[in-house]
């Protein structure tokens, strides 16, 4: 004890010595703070460089821009259409701009010779025509093109200088740090003397009880061995080590059994697939039937995965540029290039690959499922077995697709053979039988080739 109040005395020291260098240092940077200041204001008073020569109001224009051009367009990169950027300079003819903007492919069908070009130039895509617009309108959109396209040589001509200005603003120390770091160190120094004199008293309560402390430890040490003496005892007592070794059997016996039990059922199943694909977004909000893309549950055993032709009947337009700052969705850019396809030329190239899907429904070779049977014969849902799928953002295994579930759906669900043609032979059986008539497999569909052949 005595050892460490001298070297809590030492750490002290250190520490009053410490507080008289660091009040210092403060003192020289709240000096050298005020240079920031002015750099800081220099910086903010710089004109900004460039400007728009079009007459029209770049705020309005930004939000019809974002409402309905991102889609095809972008300022500095062409997507769709072409990269907007340059374009009042490019045509220097405000009215030619309003009036292909409002209508283009009337301008195409008039034989424009600028339009045609454009036309085709990109693939024959007609623009989309734009009546509901006012002359106004299309100015404020040409404004903001305008200011942004100005935008991209400042922040590269300008950014050191920028970054410079504010670094050296974030290097000022405001007074009321300096005088919060001084109460602090005021602080600790009041903590440590108390603490010092707390320690001061306890040597001396130390020096005085040392021998009641001894006493204490001892009696604490005889308590131990008396207790670890019962144990003994304890384990002497065999109707007690039999309950005890008996509990641990039934316990092991089952969680053994509920682990066997559950081998091999993959409820909750959520593996990572190689492209983020939303069922929410699609079969949810956009509200797409499941057959559109899983056509094959309507007419064979196996549901299908789509092809990624599928996917391109409306990624080959949708794009998702609005969402990532004109730039195309990272996951519809997977299936570009899985596809080998320029989505500015709009081409194919002779490279594709497939996408490696992760499957997530598991059966056993033993056992047959069939979706037509299920989804075309008895009508029943998808989200039956494969649960809320619309709300899915990625899919997972939600029914343990085990024996008994299939077997307690079975006993459970009622068979709907009113004007179902499927059940018209099995109907027509029973009434056969009914009436004492010869009934033979094949009446009962046994000349089918699935019976046998699947």
């Amino acid at each position: 004890m005595r050892n460490f109040s001298s070297d809590f005395r030492r750490l002290v020291r250190s520490l009053m010595i410490v507080t008289a260098i660091t009040l210092g240092t403060s003192g020289m940077v709240s000096g050298q703070g005020a240079p920031a200041d002015s750099t800081q204001a220099a910086g903010a008073a710089a004109p900004a460089a460039g400007g728009s020569a079009v007459n029209g109001d770049p705020v309005a224009g930004e939000a019809l821009y974002k409402a309905n051009c991102t889609s095809c367009h972008a300022i500095n990169k062409r997507v769709l259409g072409p990269a907007l950027a340059g374009i009042n300079q490019k045509y220097n003819d405000e009215a030619y701009l309003i009036k292909w903007i409002k209508n283009a492919p009337a301008m195409v069908a008039s034989g424009d010779e600028r339009a045609v070009k454009i036309y085709e130039e990109y693939n024959k895509a007609a623009m989309t025509p734009f009546p509901q617009f006012s002359d106004d309108d299309v100015r404020n959109i040409l404004a903001y093109i305008q200011v942004e396209g100005d935008k991209k040589p400042e922040a590269t001509a300008t950014g050191g200088t920028a970054g410079g200005g504010e670094g050296s603003a974030d290097t000022g120390v405001s007074n009321f740090m300096i005088i919060g770091l001084i109460a602090v160190i005021l602080i600790a120094f009041l903590v440590i003397l108390v603490l010092n004199r707390v320690i001061a008293t306890l040597e001396r309560l130390l020096l005085n009880k040392g021998e009641a402390i001894l006493a204490e430890e001892d009696e604490v040490e005889e308590e131990a061995k008396d207790k670890f003496a019962g144990l003994k005892r304890m384990a002497k007592n065999k109707k007690l080590v039999f309950f005890v070794v008996l509990g641990l059997v039934v316990l092991l016996a089952s969680f053994g059994t509920v682990e066997m039990w559950n081998t091999g059922v993959h409820t909750g199943y959520q593996p990572v697939q190689p492209i983020k694909f939303s069922h929410q977004l699609h079969a949810g909000t956009n509200q797409i039937d499941c057959q559109y893309c899983h056509s094959g549950a309507w007419k064979s055993k196996n549901a299908t995965i789509p092809s990624l032709n599928v996917c391109m009947n409306c990624h080959k337009y949708v794009q998702a540029t609005e969402k990532y700052d004109g730039e195309i969705s990272p996951e519809i850019k997977k299936i570009y290039t899985a596809l080998d396809y320029n989505p500015e030329t709009q081409a194919y190239g002779d490279n594709p690959r497939p996408i490696e899907w992760v499957r997530i429904h598991n059966l056993p070779d033993l056992a047959y499922f069939n979706h037509s049977q299920h989804v075309k014969v008895a009508g029943i849902d998808c989200q039956k077995c494969h649960g809320p799928i619309e709300t899915m953002e990625e899919v997972y295994q939600y029914s343990p697709l085990t024996m008994k579930w299939c077997i307690n759906c079975h006993r459970e669900t009622e068979v709907k053979h009113e004007g179902n043609a499927y059940y018209d032979k099995v109907i027509a059986a029973h009434d056969q039988i009914k009436k004492g008539e010869k009934v033979t497999a094949a009446v009962l569909g046994g000349l089918e080739c699935g019976k046998c052949h699947y």
